[in-house]
């Protein structure tokens, strides 16, 4: 099959998106597909790439400086055709649509062409971080819209799934979580300093909406070393808001460096509420880390049952420390290690890649002898 992303984020970004994107081409490729990926552009990146069959298009965007860190949105412009028609893709599947997206929906239905869709961002709730609160529902119409439009709309939890149904999105389809089991395991603990502090972990972006701000009481802990890593729109006013205490920025890691921090680690905190689903918390539970996470929805489905997690009440982050001292209480080190990891046994990238290439068959194979008066879900 030939199939083409139309994505709002690519690398260099890093990101549970990207992750996935990623994991599922890796898949794809593996198997004989040809892939493009058509992605808005980003300084320093080259406009187009070849990686064997692997085709990348980089379209023009734009920036809001106060809106997500600057990041670039793809235009919905002809450009995005001019990139989808020479590659003649079996399906199209357009990730988180919003901007670049529109187009890239527009075009599938215009060439009577199979359109899959996938939800990773809640934009709309995004939205309350950066002043934009009061444009949720204009966002929303514009999500199920673009949603409403595609053959199968893919989600990657239960709590998306019931947002959809909230906005009367059709054709949804829960999409198996996935984590890389062969990267991310349990080692590298005797790596650390025996210094006796707690080594408490957050691996994720830096801006407002991840509300990082919750981990204060836990970094002026005299017995806690709160590993930062990642970075973003906020992480100079993170820095300032956290000197003198035990917080340590490292910065922004990929592969293998970030699977040893997390392998460092003797639990890992997560502080979001506006996540669909929190890749993080799977790599963590997978390198054998126990977990502390303020309770949301999607930190809920993840963690509800597991034994060495526990969650944080959104107006209580003083409770950090005393819930990472519960989990550490619970048996030994190599018993947390095996029950963190034993949630994330099942969640590997080959079974969620395997289940999207037998939605992308469903779709393509009779593809050809569909009847060709079909009309799009936009109009």
């Amino acid at each position: 099959m030939r199939i083409a992303y139309v994505s709002e984020v690519w690398e260099p970004a890093i990101n549970g998106v990207v992750t996935r994107l990623r994991s599922t081409i890796d898949g794809l490729l593996a198997a004989g597909h040809e892939v493009l990926v058509v992605a808005p552009r980003m300084p320093g990146a080259p406009h187009h790439e070849q990686e064997g069959r692997l085709r990348i298009v980089r379209v023009p965007a734009f920036r809001v400086s106060w809106v997500y860190g600057g990041q670039p949105w793809g235009l919905p412009s002809p450009a995005v055709g001019r990139a989808l028609a020479p590659f003649a893709p079996d399906l199209v599947h357009v990730v988180s649509p919003f901007t670049i997206g529109i187009a890239g929906v527009l075009w599938a239905k215009r060439h009577r062409v199979p359109l899959v869709a996938s939800f990773h961002t809640d934009i709309a709730l995004y939205a309350g971080s950066y002043h934009l609160g009061w444009s949720r529902p204009i966002i929303w119409r514009i999500i199920a819209a673009l949603h409403n439009a595609a053959a199968v709309n893919l989600v990657t939890s239960e709590h998306s799934r019931q947002l959809f149904a909230e906005h009367r999105v059709r054709n949804v389809v829960l999409w198996r979580r996935g984590v890389d089991l062969e990267r991310f395991q349990p080692g590298g603990r005797e790596a650390r300093p025996d210094n006796g502090r707690i080594v408490a972990l957050y691996v994720g972006r830096l801006a407002d909406e991840k509300g990082l701000r919750r981990l204060l009481p836990l970094a002026r802990s005299a017995d806690v070393e709160l590993r930062i890593v990642g970075d973003g729109p906020d992480r100079v006013a993170l820095e300032a808001a956290f000197a003198g205490t035990g917080a340590v920025f490292v910065g922004p890691l990929r592969g293998d460096d970030v699977a040893r921090e997390y392998q460092r680690a003797d639990a890992f905190v997560f502080t979001s509420t506006t996540e669909t689903l929190g890749l993080v918390l799977i790599e963590a539970m997978a390198c054998g880390v126990p977990v502390v996470a303020v309770d949301s929805p999607a930190s809920r489905e993840l963690l509800a049952h597991v034994p060495v997690a526990r969650l944080v009440p959104t107006d209580a982050p003083e409770r950090f420390r005393p819930l990472i001292d519960e989990v550490l209480a619970v048996g030994d080190p190599a018993e947390r290690s095996r029950l963190a990891r034993r949630e994330a046994l099942e969640w590997g990238w080959s079974g969620a890649t395997e289940q999207v290439i037998d939605i992308y068959r469903g779709l393509v194979q009779p593809a050809s002898t569909a009847d060709p008066s079909r009309t799009s879900a936009l109009q």
